[in-house]
């Protein structure tokens, strides 16, 4: 998107599985379009046709870990420009579950893609482009598990793998976190949904409406 043509904002939830996401982005969805905003809500992989089709591969189907990453860029290029830029234009919100922050925590972190190829991907679909913020729940994997397994669904491929991968994954996220602490805020995730949806509803209100 070029420089000044943003009208709406972009904020993402990210974390590894289990994390506890789902419930507050319902959460922030409901106080935003209380506040008379217009909310687009989505998710990644997904959040268009051709995105949900390569999510269901993404999840299902065992493939080369290159091959992951750009399809993962795939799906986002799409998403991007048939419904993120289309909104944001619009002077709409979107609340995303996931964005670029997860492909570098889950391929670069977690399955050891080369971070130089994950620049050369993200500064191809989305150059000069982030989030205006990130909220990042930080949850210790063993808990994440528990969390996830207790729900009885079948897991996919990401959440069958063991947990020095979540490890990883987490700690690629608190590195990017870091790394952009201007725009993702670190959400202790181990604490009741109430307190959560309480801090997020103050960062939200402090980064946007003061």
């Amino acid at each position: 998107m070029e420089a000044g043509v943003q009208k709406g904002r972009f904020i993402t939830f990210e974390g590894i599985d289990g994390a506890g996401k789902s419930s507050q982005i319902a959460a922030v969805v409901s106080m935003l379009v209380a506040r008379g905003l217009v909310v687009e809500q989505s998710r990644e992989p997904g959040g268009t046709r051709l995105g949900e089709s390569l999510r269901e591969l993404l999840l299902h189907e065992s493939m080369h870990l290159e091959t992951e990453a750009m399809l993962m860029f795939a799906a986002r290029r799409e998403h991007l420009a048939a419904r993120i830029e289309p909104a944001l234009v619009r002077g709409e919100w979107v609340v995303c579950d996931r964005f670029s922050d997860a492909t570098y925590a889950y391929q670069v972190g977690g399955r050891g893609l080369a971070a130089e190829k994950f620049s050369v991907l993200e500064n191809w679909v989305h150059p000069g482009f982030q989030p205006d913020l990130t909220l990042l729940f930080d949850l210790p994997p063993e808990i994440a598990a528990s969390r996830v397994a207790s729900t009885g669904a079948d897991p996919d491929r990401f959440e069958r793998e063991q947990r020095d991968f979540f490890v990883r994954v987490r700690e690629a996220y608190l590195q990017r976190a870091c790394d952009a602490a201007g725009r993702i805020c670190v959400i202790d995730a181990n604490r009741p949904p109430a307190q959560i949806r309480e801090e997020i509803e103050r960062l939200i209100v402090e980064r946007f409406f003061t």
